[in-house]
């Protein structure tokens, strides 16, 4: 009775083998020899899709792909997208992933600080993106990375950046200490960019988002310089010293020359400058200069910030700066 039961299995073995090479033959195989992209255009049928896949040399028969999904695959729809195809796959895997809408997802990152006609600039410098869009509102976008699949609009995508910028300063806000300079999202958008422009340490956020409310709270001048640059190139790097006629330009940006906030955001700040501004540092802070390592120092008092400009002038002079 062994015998006629380990007869028995290698003869379904036998005829299982031979099933599958049958299968084989009618169905055709796959013919993947290294990772390639595949695209299906909006709109496309699974027997164009087949047609297109035999034509590019992925599998051997479009008729056998088409028998197989008939026979053997589910009734989902194919989705559209670009899709990545792998030495391996069998067409039943091919075909889940057309279903599943396994596109690829390619990434565009804005920077925090970056400005909106830079971010213009980098949506239409991407060439698998579609159509056109305009520069968008400054602070509008919040810096991040962001999925897009190819062939997917432009406006698709600055869409999603504006919505969460939306959603976070939402959020943000509800979370706000008490007794801050600013009376509302938008201002305290306004404030961020400031920060988010004044300094590059992130350490130091929250303590350059005291001082400033400090001085909006006592009517003082901002005197950010990032304030000053803006009017001029719209956040692109000035690329030389700013001149007095500009430190005394009068304008709606201009925090040398009027009190209070700009008229709107000089940057898309990111989710740390906001917070700073929410919840800035409880500091008697009234003035910063750089301190020569790429921060700044900070006084409460003219004297004290006298001294520490002074402290700055050796180190520019030491340098052959001045």
């Amino acid at each position: 009775m062994k015998r006629l039961g380990l007869v028995a299995g290698l003869i379904l073995a036998a005829l299982l083998v031979l099933g599958i090479y049958a299968l084989n033959s009618v169905f055709g195989d796959t013919t993947i020899e290294q990772e390639s992209s595949f695209v299906i255009p909006a709109g496309s049928t699974l027997t164009s899709v087949a047609h297109k896949l035999e034509e590019q040399g992925h599998i051997s028969s479009a008729k056998g792909f088409l028998l197989r999904a008939k026979l053997l695959g589910n009734d989902a729809p194919i989705q559209a997208g670009e899709f990545r195809l792998a030495p391996g796959m069998s067409q039943g895997e091919i075909l889940e992933a057309f279903q599943r809408g396994d596109v690829i997802r390619r990434m565009i990152t804005v920077p925090e600080g970056m400005p909106s006609i830079l971010v213009h600039e980098r949506l239409m410098a991407e060439n698998l993106l579609t159509g056109a869009i305009d520069v968008p509102p400054e602070g509008s976008v919040l810096p991040d990375s962001y999925d897009f699949e190819r062939g997917e609009t432009r406006a698709a995508v600055l869409a999603r950046m504006q919505s969460a910028m939306r959603s976070y300063l939402a959020e943000a806000w509800k979370a706000r200490a008490s007794g801050i300079a600013v009376k509302s999202p938008q201002e305290a958008l306004i404030l961020a960019s400031v920060v988010e422009k004044e300094t590059g340490v992130a350490t130091e956020r929250r303590m350059v988002a005291g001082l400033y409310s400090n001085r909006l709270k006592m009517g003082m001048r901002l005197q950010a310089d990032p304030t000053i640059i803006y009017p001029i190139t719209r956040g692109k790097p000035l690329g030389r010293r700013i001149l007095r006629s500009e430190i005394d330009a009068v304008n709606d940006y201009n925090t040398y020359a009027m009190a209070g906030l700009p008229k709107g955001p000089i940057t898309n700040p990111g989710r740390e400058s906001i917070a700073a501004v929410l919840n800035p540092a409880q500091t008697g802070a009234l003035y910063m200069v750089a301190d020569g390592s790429g921060g700044h120092a900070f006084a409460d008092t003219l004297t004290g910030h006298e001294a520490n400009v002074a402290k700055w002038r050796a180190i520019r002079r030491a340098r052959g700066e001045i």
